[in-house]
């Protein structure tokens, strides 16, 4: 099967394991239809059952002090890494017109992306718990649907902000579980740091390739694009190496700062 409808099929896969499965049978190699233009079916993207979506805030505590407080983290975790298959099949599928390469870094994302789903699928489980066992929220999938006409909007907007988010939470995520025991879990989010640094690069890459094409300036850009779509406010502590390992400019980081001393000041 050609790579657009085949990730195409795994979005709108309702059960998990056959999603991972069906990216996980893509070959590297595999056929490329760049400008085929699908009609937008019902059902993306497919989900089972459970979890329950319900607003951020009110998603469970993720104490570190007992076994439910880390596996409500642990599957936190999971529903992110669920979102991020998702997030990458559709980029795949509904931007036509795209050089070739496009297409098989964001599959390289999806497999990935497919991995830590199910590391931490399978973590879950020798806690006691299944994914769906408790709520979570819908934040960025909520982004990718305010930005499916506007691929620029995309990058900007996941990949560059909401999943770079990731990169300065992580590794205080696995300090702390290694801190209460969980030297598994601990291991499980160095796996998914390193390849997220990877992940965010390529959304750096194309970010930055659409920009040079229409002769935009990126930060300028991105605040523009930020306050379009009402994007969450950057807030610190940031992770600047792993920002700077992902392909963000100086310029981007020294933003980022001043930005973070405005806000610290004005609080």
């Amino acid at each position: 099967m050609e790579l657009r409808a085949a990730v195409l099929q795994a979005l709108l896969a309702t059960d998990t394991n056959h999603k991972c499965a069906i990216l996980s049978a893509i070959s590297d190699d595999v056929e490329i239809n760049s400008e085929h233009q699908f009609d937008v079916p019902a059902g993306i993207p497919g989900r089972p059952a459970k979890p329950d979506l319900i607003a951020p805030g009110k998603v469970g505590r993720r104490s570190m002090v007992t076994l439910e407080g880390r596996a409500i983290l642990v599957h936190a975790l999971a529903h992110i890494e669920m979102n991020a298959i998702n997030l990458a099949a559709d980029i795949l599928w509904r931007f036509a017109g795209m050089p070739e390469q496009f297409y098989r870094d964001w599959l390289k994302v999806a497999k990935e992306e497919a991995y830590h789903f199910q590391l931490l699928e399978a973590h879950l489980q020798t806690m006691g718990y299944q994914y769906g066992s408790f709520p979570a929220h819908n934040s960025l999938w909520e982004m990718a649907e305010k930005t499916n006409n506007d691929l620029l909007a995309r990058l900007a907007l996941v990949p560059r902000t909401l999943e770079a988010r990731g990169l300065d939470v992580t590794p205080g995520l696995a300090a702390k579980l290694a801190q209460a025991g969980d030297q598994a879990g601990a291991d499980i989010m160095g796996i998914i740091y390193r390849d997220e640094i990877g992940h965010v690069a390529i959304g750096n890459d194309w970010y930055k390739n659409l920009c040079d094409a229409q002769g935009r300036d990126t930060i300028e850009t991105y605040a523009y694009l930020a306050a379009l779509y009402q994007a969450p406010k950057l807030r610190g502590p940031f992770n600047l190496d792993g920002r700077k390992k992902a392909g963000f400019s100086d310029a981007e980081l020294d933003a980022l700062q001043q930005q973070e001393s405005h806000r610290t000041e004005a609080a």
